[in-house]
């Protein structure tokens, strides 16, 4: 499945400053997107009633309703279109506290960079895009959907199946319902679904995060759980996308929850999705052998991960048959016995 950038999606803009509609106007005039304009909160609103909205972009400062109120109403409204806002430096803090609220899902800063603008709009139409795409979604469409998020990131191509691979092992060590199973499954594949809210110069960085460019990364499974809540999905699925980066010691992010406050099905993902980290390339290191991926994952019980789903981890592994990378995971296990 390929998602269209440019379709029949619509994109409003509401701005009271005419000459600032235009010159965004302009910028998608080659794209066939359909750009519908609004000089105010209320025009808006007709707009919002009366047409199928994929992306809103709102200036907050204006006369009457302010920019960040106007996408609150619309949140209530209409929670699938998806929210922009363009605020000055001066507010930045009133944009940033929206983010975290989830009363929008980016802002731009005037006057914004051109190129930025546009790629902004284009993950705000992706992400309308995904949430539509999950309401009528059957198994085959959301592992392409998951494959597609996946190109974003060029170094996590295949992930999301391993780390459902990984999942389902220790599922199956637990003797999990088949519905839990399948929610498993689906929940490891969409799990950084999120991460469509990412630049991809963050996400490709050919080298260590800044705190500020972390502070985004962390965002992503609060981002990727407002997704699958609109899409109606399971909360075994909700909750795995939440809560893959928690740690049992309650440093990981995005709430500091620990130990058994985890869902059990996110302490399970959280380790197949490290390990599937660990042994595949990055932008900025190279894949660990199966072996030391091991030796690491083990490094990290009663720290990063809970100790009961390590040793399901490691039990699941003994299960399979040898491939190329699986002896060299046994030929660890050996060498560690029960540790």
């Amino acid at each position: 499945m390929r998602l269209p950038m440019m379709n029949d999606d619509v994109v409003l803009l509401v701005d009271d400053e005419k000459s600032i509609l235009n010159s965004i106007e302009r910028l998608f005039d080659e794209t066939g997107l359909r750009i519908l304009k609004a000089a105010n909160a209320d025009e808006a609103m007709e707009f919002v009633r009366k047409e199928n909205i994929s992306v809103l972009v709102s200036d907050n400062l204006m006369p009457g309703m302010k920019g960040i109120d106007l996408l609150s109403k619309v949140r209530v409204i209409s929670p699938d279109i998806v929210r922009i806002l363009m605020t000055a430096y001066a507010d930045l803090t009133t944009a940033v506290d929206a983010i975290n609220k989830g009363e929008v899902f980016r802002f731009i800063v005037k006057p914004w960079d051109d190129d930025d603008l546009i790629e902004t709009i284009k993950e705000g139409i992706k992400r309308y895009q995904i949430v539509r795409t999950l309401k009528r979604a059957d198994e085959a469409t959301l592992l392409s959907l998951a494959r597609t998020i996946e190109l974003k990131d060029k170094y996590t191509r295949g992930h999301c199946d391993r780390v459902a691979g990984y999942a389902l092992l220790m599922a199956d060590e637990l003797n999990l319902p088949e519905e839990t199973k399948r929610d498993i499954r689906y929940g490891s594949w969409l799990h950084d679904c999120g991460k469509i809210g990412i630049p991809e110069s963050i996400l490709n960085k050919n080298g260590p995060l800044d705190e500020e460019e972390f502070e985004v990364i962390k965002k992503h499974p609060l981002w990727g759980a407002d997704v699958a809540r609109q899409a109606q999905l399971s909360e075994v699925i909700i909750n795995i996308i939440l809560h893959h980066h928690e740690r049992y010691d309650g440093k990981g992010y995005p709430f500091g929850i620990k130990g058994t406050d985890i869902p059990i099905e996110a302490r399970i993902v959280a380790v197949a999705d490290c390990f599937d980290a660990i042994t595949t390339d990055r932008s900025y290191r190279k894949a660990a052998s199966g072996g030391k991926g091991l030796e690491i994952i083990l490094s990290m019980k009663e720290r990063n991960f809970a100790p009961e789903i390590v040793e399901l981890f490691i039990s699941g592994l003994k299960s399979i048959s040898c491939s190329k990378d699986t002896q060299c995971i046994k030929d660890n296990l050996n060498e560690h016995g029960d540790n």
